[in-house]
């Protein structure tokens, strides 16, 4: 098999990359459709609710009590987090939205590693194209 830029895994790889990233900008930033926005923003709040952490102790009548308020307290918060979330803003209010930005750096990161590689692959080659002349030069003229 050819060692070229066609079948090289690495460029696979960072081209499928890119792919899936400027599909996701576009996705997060709403350049398509303003209800991507809504949807991105509203899962990653959604997310931001789910992720916790639990503890068990040995149970008795005053840890189960403390138990049960501190669920009701719980799941009263959840509710008011969506009803915040449902009633909220349905429009991007925040002038800078760091998921977008984030998205756009690592897309701008992956598209000059691209560029950078193409830009070696043919001063590589260009080399080995000049060295083969000087070569069947030097042949020709002994």
């Amino acid at each position: 098999m050819r060692n070229s830029l066609e079948h090289s895994l690495y460029h696979s790889f960072l081209r499928v990359t890119v792919s899936v990233l400027a599909i996701a900008l576009v996705f997060d930033s709403g350049l398509l459709f303003e209800e991507t926005v809504l949807l991105s923003n509203t899962t990653e709040q959604h997310l931001a609710n789910v992720v916790g952490v639990t503890v068990g102790v040995a149970p008795n009548e005053l840890n189960q009590l403390t138990g049960r308020i501190t669920e009701l307290e719980t799941e009263l918060e959840a509710k008011e987090r969506l009803i915040a979330v449902s009633v909220g803003n349905t429009q991007s209010t925040a002038p800078f939205d760091t998921s977008t930005f984030i998205l756009s750096v690592i897309l701008f990161i992956l598209l000059t590693l691209i560029v950078l590689n193409y830009i070696l692959d043919f001063m590589r080659a260009r080399r080995k194209e000049v060295k083969e002349i000087y070569v069947q030069r030097n042949e020709s003229a002994a």
